[in-house]
């Protein structure tokens, strides 16, 4: 039988966090979460959400796709979960699969790859391995906060660099700018790009939706820092929600362009699985006003429903609404000469680096 009370966390542990609650798994046969009889907490605050750190063991590094509407096949995760804590994520659902919640499990329940680096050298030794642009960032972000400890984004670029093999990096956060002696000489030999992530420039709407991210003014610094060492830069206005930022669109091009960036793009938002109530819940608690306005525009662009899983159609919608959408930002990056000229990283660069410990082939 399945057991269910409120999911809704007290919202007094809420404090830096963008899920409001922590549904058990899809998977668990019992649902089980915490709500309050009257007994706890009646004369103090409740603990604070703390950040909880997970070794992960998998054995293997490079994930891969082939979904036709992405342009990447394979792709690193350095972490999974992330503490950034945006709440429109549509990584969430992913968490299930460990038994977590995507609600705040999924950013307070983080899981570390300290062997990424490792056993990325041992796949891209491997005789059969063809190399082809690596993207990562398009899950998880790989400099969010615990990458301060953990360095495992630097560990992985330094065996990119080494190896001279393409990647492709998408962030939110500032904390890049740290990789600078990495990805500049890396970038000399067209083997790196850069995107930042930004999805609003009101400061108050940006730490409602993504408490723990890098603040815009600072992305856009971080777009600046990027272009000014020579390392190509793009930006991803993602995702864009109808009624609550896609106003922005044209100021958000025009203030990356101006920080530098030479390339753009755009999700509209994607609402999967457990992410539809936990993003109706949000804009409940921090958009009463506009929440049946923007779930009503949704449902425009997704063919009535509020999700469309169609490849094709699952990044950029349908319908008139959609279509203005994607007018408006064309018309934009055609202005702004931003995608005039879309970098191709090199593969043709690869070498398989001498092995400390291995013999040295013999010389002919």
């Amino acid at each position: 039988m399945t057991q269910v009370h409120t999911a809704m966390a007290d919202p007094r542990q809420l404090g830096g966090r963008g899920a409001r609650s922590n549904n058990s798994s899809r998977y668990d046969k019992n649902r089980y979460v915490s709500f309050d009889d009257g007994w706890l907490y009646e004369d103090e605050a409740p603990p604070p959400l703390r950040t909880e750190v997970i070794r992960d063991v998998t054995r293997t590094i490079i994930a891969r796709n082939n979904s036709p509407d992405i342009s990447f096949s394979q792709s690193i995760n350095p972490y999974r979960g992330c503490e950034h804590g945006c709440v429109y994520c549509f990584v969430r659902p992913t968490h299930a699969y460990l038994g977590l919640s995507p609600g705040l499990d999924f950013e307070t329940k983080l899981f570390v790859k300290p062997d990424a680096a490792k056993l990325l050298d041992a796949e891209l030794r491997k005789p059969s391995y063809l190399p082809q642009v690596i993207a990562i960032g398009t899950n998880t972000d790989p400099y969010q906060p615990i990458e301060r400890e953990y360095r495992v984004m630097r560990a992985i670029l330094k065996v990119l660099a080494e190896f001279k093999h393409p990647v492709g990096i998408v962030t939110k956060s500032a904390l890049i700018a740290r990789d600078i002696d990495l990805l500049a000489p890396m970038a000399e030999e067209g083997l790196v790009k850069v995107a930042l992530s930004i999805t609003t420039l009101d400061r108050g709407l940006a730490r409602a939706m993504e408490p723990r991210a890098t603040t815009p003014p600072k992305r856009l610094e971080t777009i600046r820092l990027l272009s000014q060492a020579g390392i190509p830069v793009g930006v991803m206005t993602a995702p864009l929600i109808p009624a609550l930022n896609d106003d922005e669109l044209e100021s958000l091009l025009a203030a990356a362009s101006e920080a530098g960036a030479t390339e753009a793009g755009y999700v509209l938002l994607r609402l999967p699985l457990e992410i539809k109530d936990l993003f109706r819940e949000w804009l409940e608690a921090h958009a009463p006003d506009r929440a049946k306005h923007v779930l009503s525009l949704m449902r425009s662009m997704r063919g009535g429903k509020e999700y469309d899983s169609n490849w094709g159609s699952r990044m950029r919608g349908e319908g008139p609404y959609a279509k203005l959408i994607s007018q408006r930002f064309h018309l934009a990056t055609r202005r702004l000469g931003l995608n005039r000229n879309r970098l191709t990283l090199d593969t043709t660069k690869f070498r398989r680096p001498h092995a400390v410990g291995s013999q040295l082939a013999l010389a002919l």
